[in-house]
């Protein structure tokens, strides 16, 4: 798509996409230039969590129906899980996770997955709460949260602005997510969270773009944004950055390497 390609470039949307209209490429055109205008004056900063993750090797949970204790886990080891795959991985992670990115929709929303994701996180607890692209006040989040009794130390917001500006920063492409489907997934912003906080080693688990349904659900969803994730583990590999998977048969289909690094 014209749109996702333009995003990614920085470049505006241009004519000759298949089966649209001048109309709608000229709304597209419209909606991308005001957004970047938007972008480029909120001159967001890039997020970073330094005091947790420099230096450290962090494990970044998704809720794919598979994932793995990486090998060598220790205590040293952080871990970031992403919405509710705390309880994905709770049959390997012996304590509440360091952080934990949650998508603003999860707090209110009643689709069927946000209800889910409530339902199973319900009487738990994360170190560092990050909420991405809240857009309400502080007191009705700390209100919804509380309404599922999701316990936290710390909490922190990250707007969109701020995902943008990040993911920019580690894969040089800057995605505006006019669509659902052109944004990148929120185990790879995890990801690169990560590495912008000086990560020695960044292992992945439980995140594999061609997976479909969840481990703490059975509502069998396919994932949005296959395409954007398997160039994002492109890019990390391209890039030459520490970043691995501890899932093999995610090594086997994306190319992404295993972890342990070989010679280890």
């Amino acid at each position: 798509m014209i749109i996702v390609e333009s995003c990614r470039s920085g470049k505006a949307p241009g004519r000759g996409q298949q089966g649209m209209s001048y109309f709608e490429e000229l709304i597209r055109a419209k909606r991308y230039w005001n957004r970047w205008l938007r972008y480029r004056l909120a001159a967001p900063h890039i997020p970073k969590l330094e005091g947790l993750f420099l230096g450290k090797t962090v494990v970044v949970a998704g809720s794919a129906p598979f994932s793995t204790k990486p090998q060598g886990w220790n205590d040293s080891f952080r871990v970031l899980t992403i919405n509710a795959s705390q309880v994905a991985a709770q049959g390997w992670l012996p304590q509440a996770p360091d952080v934990t990115l949650m998508q603003f929709n999860q707090i209110e929303g009643l689709n069927p997955a946000a209800v889910e994701v409530r339902k199973v996180l319900e009487h738990k607890k994360t170190g560092l709460l990050c909420v991405l692209n809240w857009r309400h006040e502080l007191e009705r989040l700390v209100r919804g949260l509380h309404a599922f009794d999701y316990r936290y130390d710390e909490l922190r917001l990250i707007s969109r602005h701020e995902r943008i500006a990040l993911m920019h920063k580690i894969t040089g492409r800057l995605n505006l997510e006019l669509e659902g489907e052109a944004k990148w997934s929120n185990g790879v912003v995890g990801a690169a969270l990560a590495l912008a906080s000086g990560a020695a080693n960044v292992i992945l688990t439980g995140i594999d773009p061609l997976s479909k349904g969840h481990q703490y659900n059975s509502l069998d969803l396919s994932r949005m944004h296959q395409e954007t994730d398997l160039q994002a583990l492109q890019i990390f590999s391209e890039r030459r950055f520490p970043v691995f998977t501890a899932d093999p048969h995610v090594a086997h289909s994306t190319k992404l390497a295993l972890w342990p690094p070989r010679g280890t």
